[in-house]
């Protein structure tokens, strides 16, 4: 397992940018698939991008696809969520999941978690 970090949540006005970063600690980072999911009070944690081991392999939620770009950097252990466009219903806690499994797959592909970030987004 990794050890993840997450930062760069806020409060944006709709139609801003947010950058999220997850920092990895662990040598198996370089190895394994990076997810970001989000969760809205009274809702389910759902995936919101993800990405391969090496970076060529992507996926978006259809909700995020054109506004949302997700990277690596597998020398510096981190990954990446820029958020473009954003809308009052992006609002939500943010976590970065690593895991081995499926790259679009539900949470129980991903098996070492964040402990979250909150974006807000207001109208």
């Amino acid at each position: 397992q990794v050890q993840l970090v997450e930062s760069g949540g806020g409060l944006v006005q709709a139609g801003g940018s947010l950058r999220l970063s997850c920092a990895a600690s662990g040598r198996t980072f370089r190895s394994l698939n990076m997810g970001w999911f989000r969760q809205a009070p009274g809702k389910e944690r759902d995936l919101v991008a993800a990405v391969n081991w090496s970076g060529g392999s992507t996926f978006y939620a259809d909700s995020v696809k054109g506004r949302f770009t997700i990277s690596r950097d597998n020398v510096k252990k981190t990954v990446y969520l820029q958020m473009n466009s954003l809308k009052p219903e992006d609002t939500a806690v943010y976590y970065c999941a690593a895991g081995a499994g499926d790259l679009k797959g539900t949470r129980k592909e991903y098996d070492s978690w964040g402990q979250g970030t909150q974006v807000t987004v207001s109208s």
